[in-house]
């Protein structure tokens, strides 16, 4: 038997061998997460949404002809071209009111956001980090915080703050980092008896930067997704307090004051009550659409994808 018929005979089949290389690619954690994200198809159209409303309610104040604060002659006018949302009673463009009044709302969902998330991160980690008495005493102080009745403080200290949107937020924060915390807390009690935080240690650093610089950056999934319920938990609350007349004063506006002003003329002038409605639902749907997608994308329990 010749060797080109033993090279044929080992194939099997008579056909040539022929070597492939395969290499593999192992995607890095980013990668999987944000893979694992866009294929959230609700997340990623809630994404589109609301980075939308975010360029209209910013962007679109500096287009519009109309001013959310300046009189138009036309009264009690239904939507049409000239006035896409209508007027109110008075003449204001109700466009313009409606663009600033979620500028507004989102401004103040966003830095109660920001601050619970901060405040609450940090309280947990450090609490989850030394453990014991340390550890006991500040859940303690989250416990106390969580107890408290966020509505019912939010409308005494806002009814004595003069209606200013920071100072709304600033409240607002202050009684919802402990929800933060909590989640932060319980992440940090599994990571610090990880071998990375153990090499940490045996290299010298620091507490601070074993927190700050590896169990806080290691708990980004957890913090992110409180984040994002958190802009829903601002609107909602925002909305209360602006309904119930405790929140954004004239001549500012915010979504929650304008349907607090159009309640008495919901039947006569529908569009002025059920737009601003209507922008507060969708922009609080699209943020917990896009929560959802992050809690999957951050999943540890998801398997990792190689290519």
């Amino acid at each position: 038997m010749t060797d080109t018929t033993q090279a044929a005979g080992a194939t099997g089949g008579g056909l040539p061998r022929v070597d492939r290389e395969f290499t593999v690619k192992e995607r890095t954690q980013t990668q999987l997460v944000l893979r694992r994200f866009v294929r959230h198809r609700a997340a990623m159209a809630s994404l589109l949404i609301f980075v939308l409303i975010v360029l209209w309610a910013f962007i679109g104040p500096h287009l519009w002809h109309y001013s959310y604060e300046k009189y138009t002659p036309d009264n009690s006018q239904p939507p049409s071209a000239k006035h896409p949302f209508g007027t109110n009673s008075s003449g204001y463009d109700a466009y313009a009111q409606v663009m600033r009044g979620t500028q507004t709302s989102l401004k103040i969902a966003i830095m109660i956001a920001v601050g619970s998330t901060v405040v609450g991160a940090v309280w947990g980690a450090v609490a989850g980090f030394y453990r014991g008495a340390v550890d006991a005493v500040m859940m303690r102080v989250s416990d106390l915080v969580l107890t408290l009745p966020l509505l019912a403080i939010a409308l005494v200290i806002s009814s004595r703050s003069g209606g200013s949107w920071y100072w709304i937020a600033a409240v607002v924060a202050g009684l919802t980092w402990a929800y933060v915390s909590r989640v932060v807390r319980s992440t940090v009690l599994s990571l610090r008896e990880k071998e990375f935080v153990e090499a940490a240690r045996a290299l010298g650093a620091s507490d601070a930067r074993i927190i700050f610089r590896h169990l806080l950056p290691n708990s980004l999934g957890p913090i992110i997704v409180n984040a994002t319920i958190l802009v829903a938990t601002g609107i909602l609350t925002e909305t209360a307090l602006s309904f119930l007349g405790f929140g954004v004063q004239p001549p500012d506006t915010s979504l929650g004051l304008l349907v607090s002003q159009a309640q008495t003329a919901v039947d006569t002038r529908p569009w002025l009550f059920y737009i601003p409605g209507a922008f507060i639902i969708t922009i609080a749907l699209t943020i917990n659409f896009i929560g959802d997608g992050l809690r999957d994308a951050f999943d540890p329990r998801q398997q990792r994808v190689r290519q």
